[in-house]
């Protein structure tokens, strides 16, 4: 323990915010873009010795990154699409989150949102490949929108399925633009465009490609609701 401060524990790379849970409910999470392998299962480590009742997360790692922790964290959960890794038990989930993905390029996000869902305690209903280049797929599933306690609506390309979704529901929304389209989408930049001007009320924007804190937020909005 960082013996200045018993809230830190100092790994000397990093000084790991162990209080975090005590203050906003949920444990720090290790954004692993930029650290090393290593690094990012000292980090774990560290988080899982201070919360072993509840699942840790670290998020956005390289595929030698995952092979690194799957062998030094056997007890790790790997998830391959989301990019991700639990260590520890998932919490109870109270709520749901009904993560929507227009197509099968945006599951990387998608995964990452309902990922960092279920760490952060409410459940999840994947809702993939209803684009509204086929808006009877979206039409299909109106009931589960409405079943949700909130929704993480994820697209790219034209950024255009939040506002389909605002204005066929009230459920409370965050939407994530991603990466996803060819050369005028701009790397997510027209679809963050197209959800920050939605017409559709209620469309709360996180940044491109974002899942993990659309999931945050959306979890968040789930636990409250059922409190």
């Amino acid at each position: 323990m960082d013996q200045h401060d018993p809230r830190t524990k100092d790994l000397g790379f990093a000084r790991v915010d162990v209080d975090r849970a005590a203050r906003t409910g949920d444990p720090e999470v290790v954004y692993g873009a930029g650290k090393t392998p290593d690094q990012v299962v000292g980090i774990l480590r560290a988080l899982h010795e201070k919360h072993p009742e509840r699942a840790v997360l670290a998020t956005r790692l390289a595929p030698e990154a995952l092979d690194v922790v799957s062998r030094a964290l056997p007890d790790a959960d790997i998830d391959l699409v989301a990019r991700a890794v639990t260590l520890g038990p998932l919490p109870e989930a109270r709520g749901t989150v009904a993560v929507v993905a227009a197509g099968t390029s945006d599951a990387p996000v998608a995964a990452e949102a309902a990922l960092t869902v279920a760490v952060h305690g409410a459940g999840v209903d994947r809702i993939d490949d209803v684009g509204v280049a086929g808006l009877h797929r979206l039409l299909s599933v109106r009931e589960r929108l409405e079943a949700a306690d909130c929704l993480v609506v994820v697209a790219g390309m034209e950024g255009a399925l939040p506002s389909v979704v605002g204005g066929l529901t009230g459920v409370p929304m965050v939407a994530v633009p991603t990466s996803v389209g060819y050369g005028a989408s701009l790397g997510g930049i027209a679809a963050l465009l197209a959800m920050l001007n939605s017409c559709a009320p209620g469309v709360v924007v996180v940044n491109i490609d974002n899942g993990y804190g659309a999931g945050v937020h959306a979890a968040r909005v789930a636990r409250q609701t059922v409190r």
